[in-house]
């Protein structure tokens, strides 16, 4: 079923909240006491890669729909999905480098983190290829959501992962047990960060699902002229 909210005010809210986020990160949260300025990039990252492992789950959600009904618009929401994923996967590592440099002094390191959201960028090139390349209707909905289904779990793994092993990567911020967690005004910004990052997230996801639909429209309406 088609959103009655119009997507120019999705848009328009998407920018606006992004506006305020990049307040709250450069402006209005303080400057972390260990890693001084380069710490900002933390808003940024942490919001680029929780939505990019939401957006396996969504994929999976979508490729399960279509395996139970055979829903078009299951599937176009789980190709979607997978595309601004992909988008949101590349951000998380390009940020994740520049933070460390500075950081660790090395750009990048092959822990259980990093090593596990590799894989899952990798993943969906791999999703992404497999739509692109296999045409038989009815299998590549199905070779896609078991693609789909493989990174939903990886994402599990890779969210867990600096819980289960203590490599490079910094402990997690949220849950991470004793000495973890954020000072008020930057768990604020954080969850803003987010907010804005996922609101921008379904606009895309709105628009490509749109863009879908309308490639299907005339490829009906051809084959409907060609008869």
């Amino acid at each position: 079923m088609r959103s009655k909210f119009p997507m120019s005010l999705h848009l328009a809210i998407s920018l606006a909240w992004m506006v305020i986020a990049l307040y709250l990160i450069f402006l209005y949260a303080p400057e972390e006491m260990t890693m001084g300025e380069v710490q900002r990039i933390f808003y940024i990252h942490f919001s680029l890669a929780m939505t990019a492992l939401f957006g396996y789950f969504f994929v999976f959600i979508g490729s399960i729909g279509y395996l139970w009904r055979r829903s078009r618009a299951a599937d176009d929401f789980a190709v979607a999905t997978a595309e601004v994923g992909f988008v949101y996967c590349c951000g998380v590592l390009v940020t994740g480098p520049l933070w460390a440099k500075p950081v660790w002094g090395i750009w990048w390191t092959w822990d259980a983190r990093l090593t596990s959201t590799f894989i899952l960028w990798l993943l969906y090139i791999a999703y992404l290829m497999l739509r692109a390349y296999v045409t038989s209707p009815g299998r590549i909905e199905s070779l896609a959501a078991v693609v789909g289904t493989l990174g939903f779990i990886t994402s599990i793994v890779d969210y867990m992962a600096i819980r289960w092993w203590r490599t490079q990567h910094p402990q997690p911020v949220i849950g991470g047990g004793e000495g973890s967690g954020l000072e008020p005004s930057m768990w604020l910004t954080t969850f803003v960060t987010w907010g804005a990052f996922l609101c921008l997230y379904f606009y895309l996801v709105r628009l490509r699902t749109g863009i879908a639909r309308g490639r299907r429209a005339v490829s009906l309406a051809r084959q409907q002229l060609a008869a």
